[in-house]
């Protein structure tokens, strides 16, 4: 497909947006970029993570001959996912391909375990298998350096405004609508977006109403019309061990301490280091039928906040009953409730061995006097966040619609 630039996506689709600040880099603009970027000590500190010293240099010249981001992808960053996978994962695995039609251009909608590797280790399945990766969507929080705004639009990936006052925040969100149905209808790209903004912190996850009903901002026809149009596919991510486990249950050990706690940029920079680079275990991601059937066979409300909640329901349906359960989930619910109703599903050695991981984890937390009683509530809340999958998938697989 010849490209489209942002500026012709405007002029053909909706004139009211302007999308050069939000979108990927066109590829016209590239090399620019990129020269721009090998210039930066941050980015060159970064680097020095990923390649030996003697390799920055080298690495640089190879970033400099890279005329798009679809090379960029396969050439840099390919192998770079390839490396994290092998190191920190004990292999990532996609299923549900019989969902997917490679004749359509999707939403892939998910929920959200980790601040960087959901979409980053899901398009790395996708380039596996020599599937198309998807643009994905990122919060302009996390965004903490120029650099990294450059980085992540080299990459396909557009920005999400957040933090704005209530003016701003309806343009952004009508903005953002905007482009991803452009990117779906005319540029003939995929989009990744979790299903909430961040990570839902005990592992219950659950689709924010305010995001369908962005979603539905733009497009042609009903409300329902125009979410069928740019063709919703949930998708569940089961991680088996969560890196950043011990650092939520800190924050709600402090949030318990003090409701008015907020994490730092600081905070924000560990937890995507944190995920980036310490063991997953099984990483897995089921692809699910779009829901666009589901959509017609539940009509049409004259109330968009009650059709946002029944798609909410959709949605959430569709990734509970198909995340993928690991021993030490059913595990963590038995010691949660303190019964053996899987013990058939688990050895006593994978009990013994999760016991002496979440011990492990809480001894990372770097806090002072933490009691008998706060230690108890620190075990107890990661016991939650690996129970959780299991308890939502028992729901949905029993109860239907939740």
């Amino acid at each position: 497909m010849q490209q489209i630039s942002p500026s012709q996506i405007v002029d053909m689709y909706n004139p009211e947006f302007d999308f050069n600040d939000i979108c990927p880099y066109d590829d016209s603009l590239f090399q620019e970029k990129m020269r721009e970027l090998v210039k930066e000590p941050g980015f060159l500190h970064a680097l020095s993570y990923c390649v030996p010293p003697e390799a920055v240099e080298p690495m640089k010249e190879e970033l400099l001959k890279i005329t798009n981001k679809h090379d960029f992808q396969r050439q840099i960053m390919f192998p770079f996912l390839e490396m994290l996978a092998k190191t920190t994962t004990a292999g990532i695995t996609l299923g549900g391909i019989k969902n997917y039609n490679s004749g359509l251009n999707y939403t892939f909608i998910t929920n959200h375990r980790d601040i960087v590797l959901d979409a980053s280790f899901m398009n790395l399945a996708f380039l596996r298998r020599g599937m198309p990766t998807t643009e994905v969507a990122i919060g302009n929080n996390l965004l903490i350096y120029d650099w990294i705004t450059t980085l992540v639009r080299l990459n396909k990936s557009f920005i999400v405004k957040r933090d704005t006052g209530m003016r701003e925040a309806l343009i952004a969100a009508k903005k953002l609508s905007a482009y991803i149905h452009a990117a779906i209808l005319h540029k003939g790209e995929s989009v990744w977006i979790a299903q909430r903004q961040g990570r839902a912190k005990d592992s219950s996850d659950h689709t924010q109403e305010s995001l369908v009903k962005m979603l539905a901002l733009s497009g042609e026809g009903d409300f329902m019309d125009k979410l069928k149009e740019i063709n919703l596919m949930p998708v569940a991510i089961s991680y088996e061990y969560d890196p950043n486990d011990y650092l939520k249950a800190r924050e709600f050990l402090l949030k318990r301490r003090d409701p008015n706690f907020k994490k730092s940029q600081h905070d924000d920079l560990f937890s995507m280091e944190t995920g980036l680079l310490q063991y997953k275990g099984h990483v897995h991601f089921q692809l699910t039928p779009r829901i666009n059937t589901r959509l017609d066979e539940i009509g049409n409300f004259r109330d968009n906040n009650i059709a946002a909640k029944y798609v909410g329901r959709i949605i959430d349906n569709a990734i509970h009953r198909s995340y993928e359960i690991f021993p030490i989930n059913y595990v963590a619910y038995d010691l949660l409730n303190n019964t053996g109703r899987f013990a058939l599903k688990y050895t006593q050695e994978d009990k013994e061995k999760f016991e002496e991981y979440i011990a492990g984890q809480i001894r990372k937390i770097d806090l002072d006097d933490i009691s008998a009683e706060e230690q108890e509530f620190l075990r107890h809340m990661m016991l939650v966040m690996y129970s959780n999958p299991l308890i939502n998938k028992l729901r949905a697989l029993l109860g239907g619609m939740e």
